[in-house]
């Protein structure tokens, strides 16, 4: 699983014109799902996501976590984050897990991650061709891979 985590002072997804979901101060989460991911890998996304001090303490220094300050979460899956551009210039998805696959594990994702919060979040729809747009906070942008744990 690879997820690109930012943190934004506003966020939001239109499907077809229309706003599915839209947050204020908190995390824009891009989840990428491939075939080899597992239940370790939610688990251990999940509890880095939550534990991430990447919000400011009261000494302007990036200390406290989404939970700490109780910040909204906006979650879009994206294939593409799963893109090898390794062979000419056109990119692969061969390593993105396909729907049968991926929806079930997007789903669990949400769940583990509502329940590590203890509050709902906020979502796109997957599969659908969606329009994202946020305001990044910092910028604070953090790329993590569940496969390299970095």
């Amino acid at each position: 699983m690879r997820v690109v985590i930012q943190r934004v002072t506003s966020a939001s997804v239109e499907i077809e014109g229309k706003v599915k979901s839209e947050i204020s101060n908190g995390l824009m989460i891009l989840l990428g799902i491939e075939s080899a991911d597992d239940q370790m890998d939610i688990e251990w996304l999940v509890k880095k996501i939550v534990n991430l001090r990447i919000f400011d303490d009261d000494q302007d220094r990036m200390n406290l976590s989404v939970k700490d300050v109780n910040a909204d979460v906006l979650l879009v899956s994206q294939f593409t984050l799963h893109a090898s551009v390794k062979k000419g210039n056109r990119p692969s998805y061969i390593k993105a897990a396909h729907p049968d696959i991926a929806i079930p594990m997007y789903h669990k994702f949400i769940d583990e991650l509502e329940l590590a919060l203890n509050k709902n979040i906020h979502t796109g729809e997957f599969g659908a061709m969606m329009q994202v747009a946020l305001v990044n906070d910092g910028p604070v942008t953090i790329i993590i891979d569940s496969k390299s744990k970095e």
